[in-house]
C-alpha cells in the first residue's frame, strides 16, 4: 500500500504569511545601515574599487572614477516648428503659455502622434477613447468647451490640463507612455 502525504491544513496559510512577511522586510529595510554600499564581484578579491550609492564620501577606483547618476529621462525626438494653423501649432502656443519649453512640446508631439496622429476625430475601436488626447470617455472634454468633438484647440486645452494634473508635464506623460504603452 502506498502512503500518501497529507499536508496539515495550517501549513499553506503559514507559508504564505511567512513569505509575505519576508518580502515586506526585504523591500522595507535597507540592506545596510550606512549610507554606502561596497560592491565586490563574487569570487574575486577587493580590487580597490568602491561604488558609492548614496553616500557622501568619494569612491576610490583603481581603473577610473565611477559615479552613480539618475537614469536618463525619456526624451522625444525633436519635432521642429509646426506648420501655422495646424493642431500642432495650436499646441505649441499652449505649451509655451503653460511655461513649458520646446522639450515638453517635443514630448507632447511624440505622445499624441502615438495616440491619435493628431486626428481630432480619432476614436479607439477597443476603448472608445476619442480625439487628439484620446480622452476616455470623449465627452469629458466638454469641460473645456461644448465643441470638444470637433475643435482641436478645445481638445488640446483639455489634454494639456489632464497631463498637467496627472503627470505634471508632457514629458512626464511621455515617460509613462514609454514605460507602459499608454498615458
Amino acid at each position: 500500500m502506498i502512503e500518501r502525504h497529507v499536508r496539515a491544513p495550517w501549513s499553506l496559510p503559514l507559508f504564505a504569511s511567512v513569505t509575505t512577511l519576508a518580502f515586506v522586510l526585504v523591500t522595507a529595510i535597507p540592506p545596510t545601515s550606512s549610507a554606502e554600499a561596497e560592491v565586490t564581484a563574487p569570487g574575486t578579491t577587493d580590487s580597490g574599487q568602491t561604488l558609492v550609492v548614496a553616500g557622501e564620501r568619494e569612491g576610490t577606483a583603481g581603473r577610473g572614477d565611477y559615479s552613480v547618476t539618475d537614469p536618463p529621462k525619456a526624451s522625444a525626438p525633436a519635432s521642429g516648428v509646426p506648420d501655422p494653423g495646424t493642431a500642432q501649432a495650436i499646441a505649441y502656443e499652449l505649451v509655451m503659455a503653460h511655461g513649458w519649453d520646446t522639450n515638453e512640446y517635443d514630448c507632447l508631439v511624440a505622445l499624441w502622434n502615438r495616440e491619435s496622429h493628431w486626428n481630432v476625430y480619432a476614436q479607439n475601436p477597443t476603448s472608445g477613447a476619442y480625439g487628439i488626447p484620446q480622452a476616455l470617455p470623449g465627452d469629458k472634454m466638454a469641460t473645456a468647451g461644448a465643441d470638444w468633438a470637433t475643435n482641436p484647440k478645445t481638445q488640446i486645452i483639455w489634454g494639456l490640463g489632464y497631463i498637467a494634473g496627472r503627470y505634471g508635464t508632457p514629458c512626464g506623460a511621455w515617460e509613462h507612455s514609454e514605460s507602459v504603452g499608454w498615458y
